[in-house]
């Protein structure tokens, strides 16, 4: 799952981005609405973390340009301002979930999986495919009943791929929902992610390369 996080407060943005990093998503930070919507144009998130009181672009107005565009990316609003009305207002804007400050990080992180559930088609919260069990929610891999250990990049690729359904899943593709912007696409991470995430699901083999295309279940 991509990620973008739009917050004036460099520390929690910060914060914020290494937490969501560790639930093995890509995360890419703006620091104001100028640079949220630069990031926007350039890449597809699934879920925007947008602060309403942006310096610049108001977070108002990028969830209005973002709406315009017809983003395909959900809004979750996280900001200080908790009142009903804020809420009702943000929600308004085109946002697809608000959440006040001071927030618990472990419901950030189950609201913006749910919202990132909803960027594409409709899949279960659990994710099951020929013996392998992924659990989004508490980070748990099995196959045929036999917890797989995976590091939060093999994790992102394996969520991708299984929601990829069986279609081909390109090396770019996978680069640009497992790892965030400062990825060199030029290296081989992708390659070698792959090669060790089919070592630890064992055989037989589960994970196919398509000469040209990419990688599928």
């Amino acid at each position: 799952m991509r990620v973008l996080v739009v917050e004036d407060e460099q520390v929690l943005a910060d914060t914020i981005a290494v937490g969501l990093r560790r639930e093995s998503m890509a995360v890419d930070v703006a620091y104001d609405g100028d640079s949220a919507l630069e990031h926007a144009g350039v890449n597809d998130y699934d879920v925007v973390i947008l602060d309403r009181d942006l310096p610049g672009v108001h977070g108002d107005d990028v969830a209005r340009a973002l709406v315009d565009k017809s983003y395909n990316g959900r809004i979750l609003m996280l900001t200080a301002s908790g009142q009903l009305e804020d809420k009702v207002e943000g929600l308004s804007l085109g946002a697809d979930d608000y959440m006040a400050k001071p927030f618990a990080f472990a419901e950030l992180v189950a609201r913006v999986r749910a919202l990132g559930r909803r960027a594409a088609p409709p899949l279960p919260p659990v994710l099951k495919r020929n013996g392998i069990v992924l659990d989004p929610a508490n980070h748990t891999v099995e196959r045929d009943g036999r917890d797989i250990p995976l590091t939060p990049k093999e994790f992102a690729v394996l969520e991708v791929l299984m929601r990829a359904n069986g279609t081909v899943v390109s090396a770019e593709g996978l680069l640009e929902k497992a790892w965030d912007e400062n990825a060199d696409p030029f290296t081989n991470v992708v390659r070698v992610t792959v090669m060790t995430l089919r070592k630890k699901l064992g055989e037989p083999a589960i994970v196919h390369t398509v000469p040209g295309a990419g990688y599928r279940l």
